[in-house]
């Protein structure tokens, strides 16, 4: 940290760029929710909101099957990076929220088809919960990735 007068304008010049940095995106690929943003990309980094298994036009895919809807929030993951320009090998922190302990199997089959390099697997967290937005839930994963 500089603490010279001479900082001044690096400092600020610093602080310019890191907000002007910050996008947020509702990918075309993905249903258009109200009260936030799919994606937040900050410079090389990007958060992705909780994604479920709804497809492009807000339906919900695959209601009491826990592997379909798994395939479908990693579909929704996948297109939420491209949208950024990063993909799912780029992952670096996964949280994942179940509601039924029963489906531990179909996430990990689905997973296994999406995160294939074990080389790239991101920190992961699952967590069973009593419930999600929406009580056709069964699944939702939020991830941080970078950008290559």
């Amino acid at each position: 940290m500089c603490w010279l007068k001479a900082c001044e304008p690096q400092k600020k010049l610093w602080r310019k760029e890191t907000i002007m940095a910050i996008e947020r995106i509702n990918p075309s690929s993905l249903g258009q929710p109200g009260g936030y943003h799919h994606v937040v990309k900050d410079g090389k980094t990007v958060y992705l909101a909780g994604q479920v298994a709804r497809d492009r036009d807000g339906k919900t895919v695959g209601v009491g099957d826990a592997a379909a809807q798994a395939e479908q929030v990693f579909r929704n993951i996948q297109a939420a990076l491209e949208s950024v320009g990063s993909d799912l090998g780029h992952i670096l922190k996964m949280t994942t929220f179940m509601t039924h302990r029963e489906d531990f199997p179909a996430y990990r089959a689905a997973r296994s088809k999406f995160l294939i390099d074990d080389d790239t697997l991101p920190a992961s967290t699952l967590i069973l919960c009593s419930g999600l937005a929406d009580p056709d839930f069964r699944i939702e994963i939020e991830a941080v990735a970078a950008i290559p």
